[in-house]
């Protein structure tokens, strides 16, 4: 497609819907939206590298890689090819009895990876389920050790952890979409994160009242994602692992989002110097290409599962377990974090989304700006989100802002004047916005 950019997002109207939108459109539940007001979704019918193809011709850049996950932009050739040679081979076999490559290799590359002895891997198919995963081990680890009636979780404030059962019931129910559930979710427990030594010394507080009831503590390390793109340093993860450590709860480290390179490093919290017990998986894990995710323990975990006795068996596994297409992607992905430059582009990408968003500080209306890696948010005092998506879309970019944020995560393979594109109409978007506070 190179880089002629003149026709994105410029036609006048986005033309009539396809017929395939309109059939289909009364049976789709959409996500997270209110079916009565929903607006039409937008028709894509091609991905390449950061751009989107719509179904009129118009082409978007995309600010979001698809939830965070196409990492190494669309389409790329090393993954595709990948995946077809697979579909060729073996789409999909059960995991239960029976073996294959994709997944064996690829398991043993994330134990290489990862930090410290995280060296066992449990496949699943999303975070969620991921993240459930991970609060099974933690609970049935105390259980296999004799300890009963630890089977709550610690989690933070402004934490996003998934929209199962579980991961609902870990999720800040103040700041989440939960609230609704209580009296149907598990009841965990919450705590700020530790920033200073007054929130260490509650949270010390916290573990030491529930230590009987607590398995472990949860916690995204770095950046809090979808509870608004918090930012916390090296030190505050550090307090959280400290504080496990002093009282006995095993830490998960939630690196759904953070991981495969999205902070600066492969894993956030091998950045922040921690070694969590558990550490979960999924999005950019296979490049964006399909869905897959993994749950890793630490030796000690996966020993207290070992047992004569067949109730001690972690009783877990869903029927897409390790599907051989979604492995194949995913190990084609990690070729590319070794083939490629990628943490040098994040490093690069950061530099860029932080002297391109800076003009937006102490704007009327601007909260704050921060970035962290590959991620560059704007907090605004009670936005228009439908304002501010229509927008976007005239000026030929695809970015989703949600609550308070308005926010960049695109491809760590975008090129300077695609990133030009997204950061100048988040610029011009904001700095609209912000005149329409102006007495």
């Amino acid at each position: 497609m190179g880089n002629d950019t003149g026709n994105i997002g410029r036609r006048a109207g986005a033309g009539a819907p396809p017929d395939w939108l309109v059939a289909g459109r009364p049976h789709v539940w959409l996500p997270y939206a209110q079916m009565k007001t929903a607006p039409m979704p937008i028709p894509v019918v091609r991905t390449e590298g950061s751009r989107l193809t719509l179904a009129d011709g118009r082409v978007l850049i995309d600010g979001m890689s698809s939830w965070w996950t196409a990492c190494h932009g669309y389409n790329h050739p090393h993954i595709r090819e990948n995946v077809a040679a697979q579909l060729e081979a073996m789409p999909h076999v059960m995991f239960g009895g029976l073996a294959h490559e994709p997944a064996y290799r690829l398991a043993a590359r994330l134990a290489a990876l990862a930090p410290g002895d995280l060296d066992h891997v449990f496949f699943t198919d999303s975070g969620s389920v991921a993240v459930e995963v991970a609060a099974k081990m933690a609970v049935q680890y105390w259980i296999n050790r004799g300890e009963q009636g630890r089977t709550r979780l610690l989690s933070f404030r402004f934490g996003y952890h998934g929209d199962t059962m579980g991961a609902m019931s870990l999720t800040d129910p103040d700041e989440g979409m939960h609230a609704h559930f209580k009296g149907y979710l598990p009841e965990q427990v919450f705590a700020d994160l530790p920033r200073d030594e007054d929130s260490t010394k509650a949270l010390d507080a916290i573990l030491q009242r529930h230590r009987g009831q607590l398995a472990a503590a949860i916690v995204e390390p770095l950046v809090q994602g979808a509870g608004g793109m918090k930012i916390h340093d090296a030190a505050t993860l550090q307090r959280v692992a400290e504080a496990c450590a002093r009282h006995g709860v095993l830490l998960i480290a939630d690196e759904i989002m953070t991981g495969f390179g999205r902070t600066g490093a492969m894993f956030a919290c091998a950045e922040a110097g921690v070694l969590p017990d558990i550490m979960c998986l999924s999005k950019a894990l296979t490049g964006g290409t399909m869905s897959l995710a993994a749950t890793l323990a630490r030796g000690h975990v996966y020993e207290a599962f070992l047992s004569d006795t067949p109730t001690a068996a972690l009783m877990h596994g869903p029927t897409f377990m390790g599907n051989p297409l979604a492995c194949a992607a995913a190990n084609a992905s990690l070729d590319l974090f070794e083939r490629e430059p990628r943490l040098a582009q994040v490093a690069a990408l950061s530099a860029r989304l932080a002297a391109d968003l800076a003009p937006l500080t102490g704007l009327p209306g601007v909260v704050d700006v921060r970035v962290k890696g590959a991620m560059g948010a704007v907090q605004l005092q009670s936005p228009d989100i439908p304002w501010f998506r229509a927008r976007f879309l005239e000026e030929g970019v695809w970015i989703r802002p949600f609550g308070d944020i308005v926010y960049l995560m695109p491809a760590f393979t975008i090129p300077d004047d695609e990133l030009s594109q997204l950061t100048g109409a988040m610029v011009k978007v904001v700095h609209a916005y912000s005149d329409r506070l102006a007495p």
